[in-house]
């Protein structure tokens, strides 16, 4: 997963603002099959060094639209845009999962023209069962992934299989282990080791995963969303709590360097992209959804990113040798689904905010 600085906190907040602004925002009409894309533009907002640097030359070459790419840190960042009332003057964003649920939810994004999407018959069948869409009615899919163990196999005495091994750490890894920061994925290793859903709304669960998180706590080096696979790289650190793509970083330095997902089980994280219910240029926006849906996207993202894609046409063409060297890649997608999918929570994600705090300051 890309680094977003992902606030569950704003979650909550998006459906609220959202239902108080989307009268003013106007939605345009349904998609023309027979309108002039060459006529339109389109500016697309994604996370930077998400894409390829020649992303918006070589879509302007295949269609003849002008494409104007402006990069946002975080979920936060784009929301903000997306909310602040009338036109955002963005027509396609990337997001993730759970916020284009929430998107949804509030009216602000266009149903997809499937007719305009051909190239989502190269989804595996897996990428249109994903929870926050069912069918890929407003999103669709552009790299997924999980949560697991990231460590140096050489630096452990025992490869971990458990999160019980990072909560309740050996002797050897104690003070040695970092943590995800953000609210949602502080919470996964309890919630799963005590055998709870990643998207529980108890109250009583939580406040099991705050005694537990209480007492790991003081086993850490630190709450890391950053740079955790560099302190593993360095020696700094034995294990992470770590999304898979960004464990494949410290894998590309040091060999010694593995992933795992627990035997509890973890997540299955998505990130997709939206067609805003405002756009102007809906069908260039369509059609550029489906060229990013093509092979050659995706298996960009899968080689120089190093993250999974639901595009079974560009994992195919993927070597082999990348996935020998980064066994991660080659978890399958049905073994991703067989992980909890993300979804938004509404209200109850500011007690996930709440938990978080509370564990920082405890």
């Amino acid at each position: 997963m890309r680094y977003r600085a992902i606030s569950f906190t704003s979650v909550a907040a998006i459906a609220t603002l959202a239902l108080s602004s989307c009268a003013s925002t106007g939605g345009t009409t349904a998609t023309d099959p027979d309108a002039d894309i060459t006529k339109q533009s389109l500016v697309v907002s994604i996370w930077a060094a998400y894409y390829p640097a020649d992303l918006a030359e070589t879509f302007e070459a295949a269609t003849g639209v002008k494409v104007t790419i402006v990069n946002h840190a975080s979920n936060e960042e784009v929301m903000a845009k997306l909310l602040a009332g009338g036109d955002s003057g963005i027509d396609v964003a990337f997001v993730s999962g759970q916020y284009a649920q929430a998107l949804n939810d509030a009216g602000l994004l266009a149903p997809l023209d499937k007719a305009m999407i051909p190239n989502e018959s190269n989804l595996y069948p897996e990428a249109l069962k994903l929870p926050y869409d069912v069918g890929n009615v407003y999103s669709e899919p552009y790299a997924w992934g999980t949560t697991g163990l990231c460590y140096r196999s050489d630096l452990m005495e025992e490869a971990p299989t458990s999160w019980n091994d990072l909560l309740k750490p050996a002797a050897d890894v104690t003070g040695k282990t970092t943590m995800l920061a953000t609210e949602r994925w502080m919470a996964l290793p309890a919630l799963k080791a005590l055998g709870y859903s990643i998207n529980s709304t108890s109250a009583s669960e939580l406040a099991e995963v705050k005694a537990q998180m209480l007492e790991t706590k003081d086993t850490l080096l630190a709450f890391d969303d950053t740079t955790f696979y560099t302190k593993l790289v360095s020696g700094e650190a034995s294990m992470a709590e770590a999304w898979d793509g960004w464990c494949n970083y410290g894998i590309a330095e040091d060999p010694n360097i593995k992933f795992v997902v627990p035997s509890e089980g973890s997540d299955l994280w998505t990130d997709t992209m939206t067609v805003l219910e405002t756009s102007k240029n809906k069908e260039a926006a369509m059609a550029f959804v489906n060229y990013i849906l093509g092979a050659d996207v995706g298996r960009y993202v899968a080689e120089n990113i190093l993250y999974k894609v639901p595009n079974k046409a560009a994992m195919d063409a993927l070597d082999p040798a990348l996935i020998e060297q980064f066994p991660n890649m080659g978890i399958s997608p049905a073994d991703l689904l067989k992980e909890e999918g993300i979804i938004d929570l509404g209200e109850f994600s500011t007690e996930y905010t709440r938990l978080a705090t509370e564990i920082a300051a405890g």
